[in-house]
């Protein structure tokens, strides 16, 4: 754990080197549901240098209890009574708390989610939270910007905790819980079942949306396809078409920078790995209009992503979140029912589901292992302690999350019977 707070550059983090206003009453008011709640669910809390607990805890089922450090209680009252679930990462990207164990606190939180805030007091969520900002809007121009901000950080920052494949999605392995040295195998095993799941082979003209890094245009290749993937990241754009010459399959993949919007053709097969969450929901209609626009009669689209329930997406679909803020601008993770519903209004349907959820906890739990080992190749690279505990804090949140079976992640199989209108955009 951290020894306490840590010197912040304000011109890099502006709100998380100065403490938000809020009034005495909204502080005092997070404290006290803080601890309401905490009473509540197997978490300790405890101010740094003491070793009581501030509030009872209830007992695990045979499992450690882990431990919240407050280093500095009042700003983190002060941060959570004035943005909640943003103020709380903000107070840990800031060293103010830390804990014994950040996935088992996470999950924690995570498991009892609806716990956390009094019934009557939900009923006024939409008084506190934060709307997201107009600007992340998935326009044509802000699906690049939002992209840029997360996946052209560097190439050579993903490459410390990805696995060389550089696949930057769920693992699939044979045996839980998953090695670091499975972590390509499985890779590639994920790999392997979507290009399977959209009947790809010889020939076969294969559409992929999201290029990530070019493995799985790689491995299509390799199978005789004729590959066009789409990406709208330069960084990954430039490192794809280097991997793609490196593994001799120029003549045959091809990338492009390029919304998915834009692309033209039909395509016997389409592919996108977790890429849906990054669309937003006011454009998730246009992203199947297009799966269906791009598919040539009698083929195939196959998906893979990360869901949530679906009222849990409903009630999130507007806020801004911690993760909307500082890792995904612009993003919302789909339920099943809007993936269902929006495919169909699209003239697509779902004829295979697969979840595998805690393949994505193993692959995040290895990432985060291999990240943290980094520690100063990521200073070299010019990622400072607040930017490493912000990673830090991400990848912990998202493996809670599918500990926790918040989140899931499938891969889905989907079809159309009749061909598309010409005109269809």
């Amino acid at each position: 754990m951290s020894g306490g707070p840590l010197p912040v550059d304000q011109a890099r983090w502006p709100d998380v080197a100065r403490l938000p206003r809020a009034s005495a009453l909204r502080t005092a008011g997070a404290r006290r549901i803080i601890e309401h709640a905490l009473a509540r669910i197997p978490l300790r809390i405890r101010h740094a240098g003491t070793n009581a607990a501030l509030v009872p805890t209830q007992a695990g089922d045979g499992d450690p209890v882990p431990t919240l450090v407050l280093h500095d209680p009042a700003a983190f009252h002060r941060r959570i009574g004035a943005d909640g679930l943003i103020g709380f990462g903000e107070s840990y990207m800031a060293s103010e708390w830390d804990t014994d164990d950040l996935v088992a606190t996470l999950t924690v939180l995570a498991s009892h989610v609806d716990e956390l805030v009094p019934a009557p007091l939900r009923r006024l969520r939409g008084a506190w939270v934060h709307r997201r900002p107009a600007l992340d809007r998935n326009t044509l121009g802000g699906a690049r910007d939002n992209v840029r901000r997360h996946y052209d950080l560097s190439n050579d920052l993903f490459a410390l905790f990805l696995d060389p494949s550089l696949s930057y999605s769920s693992a699939v392995f044979t045996t839980l819980p998953g090695r670091p040295g499975d972590l390509t195998a499985a890779q590639h095993r994920k790999i392997d079942q979507l290009l399977d799941l959209a009947a790809v082979g010889p020939g076969t003209r294969l559409l992929e949306i999201g290029t990530g890094w070019g493995e799985l245009a790689i491995r299509a290749a390799g199978r005789g396809a004729h590959v066009l993937t789409v990406t709208l990241s330069e960084e990954q754009r430039d490192l794809a078409v280097r991997r793609i010459a490196a593994a001799g399959m120029s003549d045959r993949a091809t990338v492009e920078l390029c919304d998915y919007r834009r692309v033209e053709g039909r395509f016997d097969a389409v592919v996108s790995v977790e890429m849906i969450e990054a669309v937003g929901a006011e454009y998730w209609p246009a992203y199947f209009t297009a799966l269906r626009r791009l598919l040539a009669p009698g083929g195939s689209v196959a998906l893979q992503a990360i869901t949530m329930p679906h009222e849990r997406m409903l009630a999130t679909a507007r806020t801004h979140t911690w993760i909307s803020k500082y890792i995904f601008p612009g993003g919302l993770i789909p339920s099943r029912e809007a993936i269902t519903r929006e495919s169909a209004a699209a003239g697509l349907r779902i004829t295979d589901d697969t979840g595998y959820g805690a393949h994505y906890a193993e692959t995040l739990r290895l990432w985060r292992d291999n990240f943290l080992r980094q520690s100063d190749a990521a200073d070299a690279l010019g990622f400072d302690p607040v930017f490493q505990r912000m990673w830090n804090l991400y990848l912990a949140y998202s493996e809670a999350g599918f500990r926790s079976h918040y989140l899931d992640v499938r891969q889905l199989r989907l079809t159309a019977d009749d061909p598309a209108p010409g005109g269809q955009r």
